[in-house]
């Protein structure tokens, strides 16, 4: 038997350490010793608690929709952009009217463009949108921008995802797959990628020219048109038997993003495919709205409510209709708790509630189990259907 086994140590020895290690901490001087050790250097640059930024240029699309090229801020001493992985994003903090408001946007760029000190955001005006229409509006070259580190997990992982990725997009859900794209194209990922970008029309499909121009052995892009027949493009909508169509390599990961719409009907569709859960992978940051639409939400829900809020010792109540997330009721009532993926998934404006009934979709419920089960929330994607009582946990400042 060998001498260094665990049976052979004896554990009263290790009380001497604790003599040791008083003595130590007695001798040591009060003083504090501001050290800056490399791995603190590293940590601060790959993952800011905030990055400041500047509007270098706008590149206008139709439809309402732009996207802002984004620069460091030099004079907050930063002049680099943290690296990210395609796929994530940025959470864009915003002041309006005196509220303050935090929203996610996909990064377009390509990881490889933030080692050269740029990012690019693509905002498309959505209906209600607060803080969408907010940039579209007022966002000029050389608006100053207070943004989070990257963020998200809609990337792809070797460990967990197949070699080849059938990327679903609807909309400005391309965003996503257009940095995942540059990525391929520039060596930074090593998958492959067929993409079914589905559009109304040919007109409002972004970022044609320079998908087209990214296609590769590695890269196909197919467009979907659902209210066009159109030459060389597919038409109709994203099913399963379109997906299989052009799922030419076994294994295959599918990745969706796109407007809350579409979900619903691809979610249908990828379940006939018999995949392995891991196989599939949707990205949902963004607000949820018209909470009527899901098919258990109850039709004998008020149309507002009264929420009393405690935070950090203060109890405010405030009154707001009751289609709108919990997140938002706050936001509108100047009232800002943390948040991130605006869509249940990051857990960052995670809360308590105390009383009152709620609705949570399920497909954005994704609290876990203890908290389910213990009264904590999701504000973001929650909706009131009493009047409430909650615990909004201090703000968290990125």
């Amino acid at each position: 038997m060998s001498e260094h086994n665990l049976d052979s140590l004896d554990p009263m020895k290790f009380t001497e350490l604790i003599k040791k290690r008083e003595a130590a901490v007695a001798a040591a001087s009060d003083e504090r010793k501001e050290q800056d050790y490399p791995v603190n250097r590293l940590a601060e640059m790959l993952h800011p608690k905030r990055q400041y930024l500047e509007v270098e240029r706008i590149i206008r699309h139709a439809d309402k929709c732009k996207t802002f090229v984004l620069k460091p801020d030099g004079k907050h001493g930063r002049t680099d952009c943290a690296y990210f992985s395609a796929g994530q994003y940025l959470c864009v903090q915003a002041e309006i009217e005196g509220k303050h408001y935090s929203r996610p946007y996909s990064i377009v760029s390509s990881p490889k463009e933030a080692l050269s000190g740029r990012y690019a955001i693509t905002v498309k005006a959505v209906n209600g949108g607060i803080v969408s229409n907010f940039i579209l509006d007022n966002w000029n070259v050389g608006t100053t921008v207070i943004t989070s580190a990257p963020e998200g997990n809609f990337t792809y992982e070797p460990l967990r995802d197949a070699g080849h990725i059938i990327g679903i997009a609807g909309g400005s859900g391309i965003t996503p797959f257009l940095s995942l794209a540059k990525a391929i194209d520039e060596g930074s990922e090593e998958c492959s990628l067929t993409l079914l970008y589905g559009s109304r029309t040919e007109k409002e499909i972004l970022f044609k020219e320079e998908l087209d121009s990214l296609q590769s052995e590695k890269i196909k892009v197919v467009y979907i048109l659902s209210e066009e027949q159109r030459e060389n493009y597919e038409h109709g909508y994203i099913t399963a038997e379109l997906i299989k169509k052009y799922a030419v390599h076994e294994p295959y990961s599918v990745f969706i993003c796109g407007p809350q719409q579409m979900y619903r009907f691809v979610d249908m569709e990828t379940d006939k495919l018999k995949l392995d859960e891991k196989y599939i992978r949707r990205e949902v940051h963004g607000e949820i709205y018209n909470p009527e639409e899901f098919p258990d939400y109850p039709s004998n829900a008020p149309q507002t409510v009264q929420i009393t809020v405690t935070v950090r010792g203060k109890t405010i109540t405030i009154n707001g209709g009751a289609k709108n997330t919990i997140l938002r009721l706050l936001e509108q009532n100047g009232i800002s708790p943390p948040s991130g993926c605006m869509s249940g998934e990051c857990g960052f404006c995670r809360s308590r509630l105390i009383s009152g009934k709620v609705f949570v979709p399920k497909e954005f419920d994704k609290r876990r189990q203890a908290d389910e089960k213990y009264g904590y929330i999701h504000p973001c994607s929650t909706y009131p259907l009493s009047n409430l009582e909650i615990e909004v946990f201090p703000c968290w400042q990125r």
